[in-house]
């Protein structure tokens, strides 16, 4: 039996289903053993609950034993299903219903994996941890490419991570009717954090180089500057142009794979860089 099914009882029916943790929906089973549709129906409730676990629990009923359950519950059938969320009675049916029927009836009511991976990734993103958030809201809008709300929470991390262009591609999608107040506050800090990844440091560096092309050492000072502004990509290739022309000059090999460990986990831009030194050395 699987971990999200119960047997509900009136001994634990306080416990297990009234004092559970807010959102937890339940998939309440009304059967007895004489009953036949109860028996017709109950391998499609336990396939589902297997399918859908950590999303709800399916509680089973024997109305035999517990009649006095059955008449609180109201029930004049079997087999009856309740679905129960919060305490109350939110949907269900009487007699034995085809799967994708049950299923379509639940997916109503069930949490969807992409809100709690939203959830999680904006409680994390609110503590400033970016590099945890970073992976839950890629993976939130994998499930939901056209969620705004997961699009902003995405290319507002993004930022913080210094994936400023990612971020303004993100956003560039974001249809007219959902630019609200929060997309106006991600586009203000794409604007500041390019202003601040363009400084006079990086313009002088960036001239020098343009007079010594050749310089590994300016491209070296060039490719700290630019990690330091968040421009990871840019450093990156140029930190793989020096390791191309001299595999130990200074301490780019080690700056190289600090810059790549800095990169938040699920990062495209870390795997693919890698697997270019990987190249190089082997």
């Amino acid at each position: 039996m699987s971990s999200n099914i119960i047997n509900l009882t009136a001994a634990n029916i306080q416990q297990d289903l009234l004092d559970a943790p807010q959102g937890t929906v339940f998939v309440i089973d009304f059967w007895a053993d004489w009953c036949e549709p109860c028996k017709q129906l109950m391998p499609v409730l336990d396939k589902l609950a297997a399918e859908f676990e950590g999303r709800m629990i399916l509680a089973k009923v024997n109305c035999d034993a517990e009649q006095q359950l059955a008449m609180q519950f109201g029930i004049k059938s079997l087999p009856t299903v309740m679905v129960f969320k919060d305490g109350q009675p939110i949907d269900g049916f009487a007699g034995v219903q085809p799967e994708s029927e049950i299923r379509a009836m639940l997916e109503k009511h069930l949490p969807k994996p992409q809100d709690d991976l939203y959830q999680q990734a904006f409680v994390l993103h609110q503590q400033s941890d970016m590099q945890g958030a970073y992976p839950l809201a890629t993976q939130a809008l994998s499930y939901e490419p056209d969620n705004s709300a997961f699009k902003l929470l995405l290319a507002d991390i993004s930022i913080e991570l210094g994936k400023v262009a990612d971020a303004k591609a993100l956003i560039e999608t974001i249809k007219m009717a959902d630019q609200d107040a929060q997309y106006q506050h991600v586009l203000a800090k794409i604007e500041l954090a390019e202003q601040a990844a363009d400084s006079p440091e990086i313009r002088a560096l960036q001239d020098a180089l343009e007079a010594k092309p050749d310089s590994l050492e300016i491209k070296r000072q060039l490719a700290l500057a630019l990690n330091q502004a968040n421009r990871h990509e840019e450093a990156l290739e140029l930190s793989l142009q020096i390791l191309k022309k001299d595999m130990n000059f200074e301490d780019v090999k080690k700056v190289f794979v600090d810059m790549l460990n800095g990169l938040p986990d699920g990062d495209p831009l870390a795997s693919a860089y890698r697997r270019k030194l990987y190249a190089l050395m082997y």
